[in-house]
């Protein structure tokens, strides 16, 4: 099988341009439908702990987490919904071509922070059914899970795919 033989080399598709645009940024909507989704529920169960009785009485490494796990998450979620406002303010301006690389690097900093803020929920969640350390551990072994599956192993494929052309 030649190089240009392999399933889904799209270089073999038959698009022009506008085609290439239009399936790039229908790609880029259905991967922030899902993380959209994950960000919003995260951020409606972090604002709804900080008023119970049990959080209002824990120490400050809890409230320190809790605030930075907040905010991580409600400015991935910005990043994710930041896609959509660009299109509509671009909208009909024959800008796509600007628009989609713009709309992956803020999705790309949008899933770093909802990494963060994964984590910090973990950490909340774990800290307070194991002790403080284990806890740690554990959202670090978590976080390496993270940046091992979303990003080392994605890189991994894409570079052997460029070493294999």
């Amino acid at each position: 099988m030649t190089k240009e033989d392999r399933p889904g080399d799209y270089r073999r598709r038959e698009e022009d341009e506008g085609e290439r645009l239009d399936r790039h940024w229908n790609e880029l909507l259905q991967e922030l439908r899902l993380a959209q989704t994950g960000t919003q529920i995260l951020f409606a169960f972090l604002l709804s702990i900080a008023f119970t009785n049990r959080f209002q009485d824990a120490d400050a490494f809890t409230h320190d987490v809790y605030a930075g796990t907040l905010i991580a998450s409600a400015l991935a979620m910005g990043l994710f919904l930041a896609p959509v406002s660009f299109h509509r303010i671009v909208f009909q301006k024959k800008l796509r071509d600007r628009m989609i690389p713009i709309a992956h690097h803020l999705t790309s900093g949008g899933l770093v922070l909802l990494m963060l803020a994964i984590c910090g929920g973990v950490l909340l969640a774990i800290d307070v059914v194991l002790n403080r350390t284990v806890a740690i551990v554990t959202v670090a072994l978590v976080l390496a899970w993270f940046v091992g599956f979303w990003y080392v192993l994605p890189a991994y494929v894409r570079r052997a795919s460029e070493d294999e052309e």
